[in-house]
């Protein structure tokens, strides 16, 4: 038996960057942002900070351009995915992402209408992940996020 599940809550470090396969299916791509904090031996207290890779697909993906936004604090459950490519230079290359199925959106100014609006499930919107076409590496590097 194997378990490839992820549950993070954290807040969005750009809008979603939103695509469209040739068949037309939907693919959305952001970044979310974990912290935590503890106080060290000396009693300072100190921050780490993790950046996520967050893909959707569908349906789910047309709502996260429609309510997400950059700052906005979201609940993402899905999976680990791996995937390579060759950089211009001929270089493997690898990233490893979360894709997404479901999608809770927390906070904001439209919290208690957008929160119901946010649940939503790859599965309901007719696409198969196992069928998700390879994707072009996103046009931003970790380089070149703020943090």
């Amino acid at each position: 038996m194997s378990v490839n599940k992820v549950l993070l809550i954290g807040r969005l470090g750009n809008n979603p960057e939103i695509r469209h396969t040739n068949t037309g299916s939907a693919v959305a791509n952001f970044n979310i942002a974990t912290s935590e904090n503890w106080n060290d031996k000396n009693g300072q207290k100190q921050e780490r900070t993790e950046w996520h890779r967050i893909v959707v697909w569908g349906k789910l993906a047309e709502l996260c351009e429609k309510y997400l936004s950059k700052g906005r604090q979201c609940y993402v459950e899905g999976r680990l995915q791996t995937r390579s490519w060759d950089d211009k230079d001929g270089n493997k290359r690898y990233t490893t992402e979360v894709v997404a199925t479901t999608i809770q959106f927390l906070g904001g100014p439209n919290a208690s209408t957008g929160a119901g609006a946010g649940m939503n499930n790859a599965m309901d919107n007719g696409f198969e992940p196992s069928e998700a076409p390879q994707m072009a590496e996103s046009s931003f590097t970790e380089d070149e996020i703020p943090f």
